[in-house]
């Protein structure tokens, strides 16, 4: 355990050490929300008056709060994941400079070294998220978004769940980059493609039905709809407060991606986390698999060498 413990802050010491790649994973959020709030924020808006009937009128408050709300579960999401494959770039760094090779003739064993990977990762993309988060909360409370503080412990545990999420993915992605370019290629994936396949840019619920039936697969689609919930809840009960029927709280619901069909069924927020609970398990199980063969595999060829 102990040699986990060094490689770990090792790692992490070589993350915020390289002052680019932190100061780029720090202030990406930043950036998504300043653009989301500049060019996106008067289209949820439009978007928002739109689907409410004419004969009923929902207060300013209410709609600022709602866009306050999607804005912030969009770019937590978002963030969660992507912020996560940039900290895992240092495991393909010691690949591509060759610092693997050095490590693995080492004492170390292949467990305690990818577990340092993983758990560096998960250290650093957390520190970063959670400054996303009182960034966002700040956001929220000048916005006149609608967050009380049940549900603010509880997108503290959605963050979390999703980071550990976003780790796991892209410890098994990074698993096979070696160089500096592919580093890039997959980086500019992730950012450009995860917002729409786990309807962070655009709900899902605004796709066509056999796009929407694919996405209910996906792990992330429940990740975001979980931050999607309960950073909306406070002001679908203002909503219900203010008398506005259920029918259009649900109507709006369906609308943002707070409740998510799966075979035509309303997936509750308990299977929610018990799916993205499975996922992480799977990821992790395969993250360990393949560092063990790729292991043995290495061993075997340094024994003929």
């Amino acid at each position: 355990m102990s040699t986990v413990m060094i490689l770990t802050k090792r790692n992490i010491k070589m993350f915020f050490k390289d002052k680019g790649m932190f100061f780029t994973s720090l202030i990406t959020p930043a950036i998504l929300l300043v653009l989301y709030a500049t060019f996106l924020a008067g289209a949820y808006r439009d978007s928002l008056v739109s689907a409410i009937p004419e004969q009923f009128e929902v207060s300013g408050s209410i709609i600022d709060g709602l866009v306050a709300g999607q804005l912030t579960s969009s770019i937590l999401a978002v963030s969660c994941v992507t912020v996560a494959f940039c900290s895992n770039f240092m495991m393909v760094h010691d690949r591509a400079d060759g610092t693997i090779k050095d490590l693995r003739i080492s004492p170390v064993k292949a467990p305690a070294l990818s577990m340092s990977y993983y758990a560096a990762t998960l250290v650093s993309t957390l520190i970063i998220c959670f400054a996303a988060v009182l960034i966002c909360l700040v956001y929220m409370h000048f916005a006149g978004g609608y967050l009380p503080a049940s549900d603010v412990a509880l997108l503290m545990l959605d963050v979390v769940i999703l980071v550990i999420f976003g780790t796991a993915l892209s410890s098994v992605i990074n698993f096979f980059l070696s160089s500096q370019g592919q580093i890039s290629a997959v980086g500019t994936i992730v950012s450009a493609g995860y917002g729409f396949i786990c309807g962070a840019y655009m709900p899902i619920a605004s796709f066509g039905e056999g796009l929407q039936s694919a996405l209910s697969f996906l792990p992330g689609t429940y990740g975001t709809s979980l931050v999607r919930n309960h950073s909306l809840n406070g002001a679908f009960d203002e909503m219900a407060r203010q008398d506005v029927p259920q029918e259009i709280i649900d109507g709006m619901r369906d609308a943002l991606d707070c409740n998510i069909y799966l075979f035509d069924e309303n997936v509750s927020i308990p299977v929610m986390y018990m799916i993205l609970s499975s996922a992480i398990v799977v990821l992790i199980a395969a993250y360990i698999v393949i560092n063990t063969l790729s292991g043995k595999s290495y061993r075997t060829v340094s024994r003929r060498a």
